[in-house]
């Protein structure tokens, strides 16, 4: 795979998002993160995934400059894809914690929130909702896989506000659940999942199904149900104004 490292060791596998200084989200590493994730998921030697970023950043969300040549049926193709990627590792059957190493941002966001567990470092690192301040819309099933992970008015608050969090404030919200040194990530993801992967598959699996299903079906539909305005909006002459100020450093 071109932007997706993984290797496995001790029954636990970690996925890195390795595309340029950013890892910013295109729809070829999309494709590869879901076909990496149906592997493992294939994998009976696999009990548990770390998914992490390579270098200062988790992910910076969605490669804008790119999507901004995209026609609006292929912007939508891409939307209909992400939303069922972020779907499908919010009830993968097998425990996923997310190792932030740096800055998780937008889609990158959306990636961690639909891990069971997040890790984050502490110092400049920042966690945010951020599309607000350029104009975009969420993702809609995004806001009810928030909704499931910090409550109702905690997401209201980290998405109106578009609001870049540390790891420390984001733990006060519940947006992550442990707090690390970079020197210290590596080896807390990896005793997280392990621990995870010390539980009997079949019965997190089921757990795991009983908890999510729901919020999954929820997330399913406002995606169908909204993603035409969603996009309507990346579209709008205000909002596309705004994209266009915004440039990955690769």
């Amino acid at each position: 795979m071109k932007f997706v490292e993984m290797s496995i060791d001790q029954h636990v596998a970690k996925v890195v998002l390795s595309r340029g200084k950013a890892n910013a989200l295109n729809e070829a590493l999309s494709d590869e993160l879901r076909r990496c994730f149906e592997e493992l998921a294939a994998d009976a030697d696999v009990k548990a995934v770390v998914l992490s970023g390579k270098g200062n950043f988790f992910s910076f969300g969605l490669d804008i400059p790119e999507f901004l040549q995209y026609a609006k049926d292929d912007f939508i193709r891409f939307v209909t894809k992400f939303a069922d990627l972020y779907t499908y590792i919010f009830v993968y059957p097998k425990p996923v914690i997310a190792a932030l190493n740096g800055h998780t941002v937008a889609g990158g966001c959306m990636l961690a929130t639909a891990c069971d567990y997040r890790v984050m470092v502490s110092g400049k690192a920042r966690i945010s909702l951020n599309e607000i301040k350029f104009g975009s819309s969420l993702f809609p099933g995004s806001v009810e896989m928030l909704k499931y992970c910090i409550g109702p008015r905690n997401a209201e608050i980290v998405a109106y506000t578009g609001a870049m969090y540390s790891a420390e404030k984001a733990k006060g919200l519940g947006l992550i659940d442990q707090v690390v040194s970079q020197k210290d990530l590596t080896e807390s993801a990896a005793v997280a999942a392990q621990e995870f992967a010390r539980r009997y598959s079949p019965a997190f699996e089921s757990i795991k199904k009983l908890l999510r299903y729901g919020a999954s079906e929820e997330m399913k539909r406002m995606d169908l149900r909204y993603r035409d305005e969603m996009v309507d909006i990346w579209y709008s002459e205000q909002t596309w104004k705004q994209l266009q100020h915004i440039k990955i450093h690769e």
